[in-house]
């Protein structure tokens, strides 16, 4: 587990921002609640969920060395400050999902950088900055494949995941409060099904498709550093 420490970190930054993002945008379409509530800041003590933030991953890097999901605590969003609620809450709920893949790219970026930087440099030198070097492209290289996990799941038309939202949109008022009323029980029965290996497979082809042109931008990185 210990090995696998460099996750957290930006795990937790991404869940955050994720969250930041949906109530940046509500803020920005007029509904002030997650600003009043202090839940517009990077400080992850008003975001840390116990279960979300740190039980479920630590459990997932004890058994499986590596994270699968995790959340942080929903900012609050009041509808009826939206102009036009339908829309505004796509917008919203497509916010959170659109913040990792931004992340996703950043780490990208970086990742591309370190790497650059450890395949030229001398590992046989300053071991303890070499080493702080494979740590942050360790963790910045997690983070893509970690953000695009965070967008795709929470893309998912399952409530209460962003995706939900979006789907809720688009059907009919009285189908739609009867489709969100499912709650945090559609995320379980998710994680259940998630387990049967046709239906994890499913998703995590779907994820390393998305993570290949992420791969190529570090390739491309590496050859122009050559």
């Amino acid at each position: 587990m210990i090995e696998h420490l460099y996750i957290l970190p930006i795990l937790l930054f991404s869940v955050i921002v994720h969250e930041i993002a949906h109530g940046w945008v509500a803020l920005k379409l007029g509904d002030p609640t997650a600003r009043d509530a202090g839940r517009l800041t990077l400080n992850p003590v008003p975001h840390i969920d116990l279960f979300g933030s740190i039980l479920i991953p630590l459990l997932s890097l004890s058994a499986a060395g590596q994270i699968f999901i995790a959340w942080a605590k929903p900012v609050p969003v009041n509808p009826s400050h939206f102009t036009h609620p339908r829309r505004d809450d796509i917008a919203v709920s497509a916010a959170g999902p659109l913040s990792n893949l931004v992340i996703a790219l950043v780490c990208t970026l970086v990742a591309g950088a370190l790497a650059a930087v450890l395949q030229t440099g001398d590992s046989g030198q300053q071991s303890l900055l070499n080493d702080s070097l494979v740590f942050a492209y360790k963790m910045f290289y997690a983070g893509i494949y970690l953000n695009i996990i965070l967008a795709l799941f929470n893309l998912l038309p399952v409530p209460p995941l962003d995706g939900s939202h979006l789907l809720a949109a688009l059907l009919p008022a009285t189908v739609a409060r009867r489709f969100r009323s499912i709650g945090f029980l559609g995320v379980v029965l998710l994680i259940f099904l998630m387990r049967i290996p046709s239906v994890g497979q499913a998703f995590f082809t779907a994820v390393n498709s998305v993570f290949s042109p992420f791969r190529m931008i570090i390739d491309a990185i590496l050859s122009a550093s050559d």
